[in-house]
């Protein structure tokens, strides 16, 4: 996944439609809490057990949903001048010395 094409790919479509004064951080990010809402609602009354063994209709639909909160975070990294892919790593490294393995 090239994040940088699908930033300049979602920038085109949203320039398209003339929603470039609408794409502010703070307006994606609720637009993203939105979405992850609508991803909660898939799991919201199954067990835990459930929610492993999700159809193939729930999967397509998890998809839709994951997709939709991927595509307004990358928005709000864009929009913020946020270079997703190094945060991440430097995120990752943070976590591996804060829980470092059980066993060496």
């Amino acid at each position: 996944m090239d994040i940088s094409a699908l930033q300049r790919r979602l920038r085109q479509f949203a320039a398209d439609r003339d929603w470039q004064p609408y794409q502010t951080p703070k307006n994606l990010a609720m637009a993203m809490t939105v979405e992850a809402a609508e991803l909660l609602e898939i799991f919201q009354w199954l067990t835990p057990e459930q929610s492993q063994q999700l159809s193939d209709d729930q999967r397509q639909h998890l998809g839709e949903e994951l997709s939709d909160v991927l595509l307004y975070l990358l928005q709000i990294a864009d929009h913020s001048g946020v270079d997703l892919e190094a945060a991440v790593e430097r995120k990752l490294a943070m976590n591996a010395v804060k829980h470092p393995p059980l066993r060496s």
